[in-house]
């Protein structure tokens, strides 16, 4: 995904901020510190920081940036979240359920704004209009897509008797029941439509290709890869993986699908990390408390196809769904 693409999603809605109405305190530097799955360098984190630029927080002037990445190392977590504590950064900003609680874990006053499936579930505030402590954020709200993406998924695929799901197995004790009930729904509405549903649950990279083996191995001809930060970062593993076995998947974020994967549905990356978040962060630099950040969570959902993909996998995806799609891929 080029850098280009990720700001024209914004469409130009940023380039609105009041910069002269909020002006930073002058002689001060703001301390961003960030706990990231990708490098600093990627282009959509190269976008996210760009709106720091636009709203007049300038690297080397008045703005520092504190950046870990984690990779697909979880173990990292605990220690990069201290590092970026001892540097008295103003706000910590996380993605994925993992991050935010390491960062939890390590700081109980630095505000975090976190970007993960569903904080408010996952007791992270008990709130989303006023969330109380020092965590706000977006709530992508995948978990309750999961559903809706095996249906397209089953959908698309004519004929699909078996099909496969990989989830994420680094799921923290408070949420395991939750999550395990998210599973036995997928089970119940797979059978509902006669098809059997295996589920493979990752804690590692390494663990990818071998599940989505097993999973061709046992008959499934169909993917679901649920939302997790581990599967994220290794989307390009899991594509081209899917694509060398003719394995059409079913992704949580558009992007993927303009990378190359078969189908996606849900919210656009680039709205809720690089335009909702920014913008959060930018009120707790200026002042705002963080009850006083609401949890943000997206209201547009893209239904993508790739059909150039879908034809080398020879799937004929059906009219109906064709005509349902916001965008087709050729």
């Amino acid at each position: 995904m080029r850098r280009r693409d990720f700001i024209t999603i914004l469409g130009g809605a940023s380039a609105m901020l009041p910069f002269a109405a909020k002006a930073q305190q002058a002689g001060r530097t703001y301390r961003l510190g960030a706990l990231m799955g990708h490098p600093r360098d990627v282009p959509v984190n190269v976008a996210f920081l760009d709106e720091f630029r636009r709203a007049g927080f300038i690297e080397g002037q008045n703005f520092a940036v504190e950046w870990r990445t984690f990779g697909q190392d979880l173990a990292l977590l605990p220690q990069y979240a201290a590092e970026l504590v001892s540097a008295r950064v103003d706000v910590i900003t996380t993605v994925g359920e993992e991050a935010t609680r390491a960062a939890q874990q390590a700081t109980k006053t630095i505000p975090i704004v976190g970007l993960m499936d569903d904080l408010y579930g996952a007791g992270y505030v008990q709130s989303m209009a006023r969330p109380e402590g020092n965590i706000t954020g977006v709530s992508v709200l995948a978990t309750g897509l999961n559903g809706k993406r095996q249906e397209l998924l089953i959908e698309a695929v004519p004929g699909l008797r078996r099909m496969a799901a990989l989830a994420d197995a680094n799921t923290a004790a408070n949420l395991e029941a939750l999550d395990a009930a998210n599973l036995e729904v997928l089970q119940k509405a797979a059978r509902a439509h006669n098809v059997e549903l295996s589920i493979y649950r990752i804690a590692r990279g390494d663990e990818i290709a071998p599940a989505i083996d097993t999973a061709h191995a046992s008959g499934a001809t169909a993917l679901n890869i649920l939302a997790n930060v581990l599967l994220w970062a290794n989307r390009q593993l899991v594509m081209d993986r899917a694509a060398a076995l003719h394995l059409p998947t079913m992704h949580p974020l558009p992007e993927e699908v303009e990378e190359g994967a078969f189908a996606a549905y849900g919210p656009r990356l680039g709205r809720v990390f690089v335009e909702m978040m920014p913008q959060q962060i930018i009120k707790l630099f200026r002042g705002a408390k963080v009850a006083d950040v609401p949890v943000e969570r997206p209201t547009k959902f893209e239904l993508v196809i790739n059909l150039k993909t879908a034809k080398a996998m020879g799937v004929e995806v059906p009219p109906s769904l064709l005509l349902r799609a916001d965008k087709l891929i050729e």
